[in-house]
C-alpha cells in the first residue's frame, strides 16, 4: 500500500516537472513575440491546466489519507473539487481542440466544411480556448451546486430530516445529477476527441496508401514520415481513451477511497497523462530542441 501511494506520488511530480516545462517554454515564447501559432497556444492551456490540476490532486488525496473519515461535502472538500473539476474540464476540452486542429489542417478530405475550416481555425482558436475555459467554469460551478446542497441537507439539525432522509437525498443527488452531468462533461469533449482522431487516422492512412503506389522518389520517406505519425496519433488515441475510461471509473465512486485498488486507479490515471505529455514533448519541435540545447550545455559543463 506505502508503496503504491508512493509511485503514485512520483507520478504527480514527473507530471508537475513535465507540464511546469511546457508551460514555462511556451510562455517565454508568448511574452516574447506577442503571440503564438495556434497549436502551441492549445499546449499551453494543456499544460497550464495538467500542471495546476496536479497540485489540486496531490492535496486532494493526501487530505484523503489524512483524514479518511472525513465529511465528503464539508467547505474544504467543496474547494477542492471545484479546483479539480474546472482543471480537469480545461484539460479535456484542451485535448478535444488539439485533435479539431490537427484533424482540420492535416487531413485531405475536400468537403466544403473542411475547406471552410482549415482556412479558418486558426483565426477563431483563442475564442475557442477562452471558450473553453467559460464553460470548464461554469460546469465546475454545477458541481459547487450539488455538493453544496449536500452539505446542506446533511448539515441541518431539524428533526424533520432524519439521516436516512438525508441519506435518501444525497444518494438521489449523486445518482440523478451528479453522475449524469459528469457524463456529459466529459462526454461531449471524448466524442470531438474520438470523432476528429478517426478522420485523421483514415486520412493519414488514405494519403499513404496512395504514397505507396506513387512512383516518385520521395515515396519511401514521405511513407516513412505518415507512419509515425500515425503511429503517434494512434498512441494518443489509446492513451485518451484509457484516461477518459479510468475518470469515468474514478468518478462513479466505485472505488473507496482507502482501498489499494483506489490508489491503483489514481496511478493508470495520471501515468497516461504522464506518457501523453512525454510524447507531446518530443513531437514537439520547440520543446524538443530546447530539451536537447540544455541536455548539451549540462553535458558541457560536466
Amino acid at each position: 500500500m506505502v508503496g503504491i501511494i508512493a509511485f503514485f506520488y512520483f507520478l504527480c511530480l514527473v507530471l508537475i516537472v513535465e507540464n511546469g516545462y511546457i508551460l514555462v517554454v511556451l510562455a517565454k515564447k508568448w511574452v516574447r513575440c506577442g503571440t503564438l501559432p495556434p497549436s502551441d497556444k492549445i499546449l499551453t492551456f494543456l499544460s497550464a491546466s495538467r500542471f495546476f490540476l496536479q497540485w489540486v490532486i496531490c492535496g486532494r488525496n493526501l487530505y484523503i489519507l489524512l483524514y479518511p473519515m472525513a465529511f465528503p461535502y464539508n467547505p474544504l472538500y467543496q474547494y477542492i473539487y471545484f479546483q479539480w473539476d474546472f482543471f480537469n474540464s480545461v484539460s479535456i476540452w484542451s485535448s478535444a481542440l488539439l485533435s479539431v486542429f490537427y484533424c482540420v489542417k492535416i487531413t485531405t478530405f475536400t468537403y466544403p466544411i473542411f475547406l471552410w475550416l482549415k482556412w479558418r481555425i486558426s483565426r477563431y482558436m483563442t475564442w475557442l480556448l477562452l471558450g473553453s475555459l467559460g464553460l470548464s467554469f461554469a460546469i465546475a460551478c454545477l458541481f459547487f451546486i450539488g455538493n453544496y446542497y449536500i452539505y446542506y441537507v446533511c448539515s441541518m439539525r431539524n428533526l424533520v430530516f432524519e439521516n436516512y432522509t438525508r441519506k435518501i437525498l444525497r444518494r438521489k443527488l449523486e445518482i440523478y445529477y451528479f453522475f449524469p452531468l459528469k457524463i456529459i462533461t466529459y462526454l461531449i469533449p471524448a466524442i470531438v476527441f474520438f470523432t476528429c482522431m478517426f478522420l485523421l487516422i483514415a486520412s493519414l492512412e488514405r494519403h499513404r496508401q496512395k504514397m505507396l503506389h506513387s512512383d516518385s522518389g520521395l515515396s519511401d520517406f514521405q511513407t516513412q514520415v505518415h507512419t509515425r505519425a500515425l503511429k503517434t496519433l494512434i498512441s494518443f488515441f489509446i492513451l485518451f481513451t484509457s484516461y477518459f475510461l479510468a475518470v469515468m471509473v474514478n468518478n462513479a465512486n466505485i472505488f473507496p477511497s482507502l482501498k489499494s485498488w483506489y490508489w491503483g486507479w489514481q496511478i493508470l490515471i495520471y501515468l497516461c497523462t504522464a506518457i501523453h505529455s512525454t510524447i507531446l514533448i518530443l513531437n514537439n519541435p520547440r520543446l524538443r530542441d530546447v530539451l536537447k540545447r540544455k541536455s548539451c550545455v549540462r553535458d558541457g559543463i560536466f
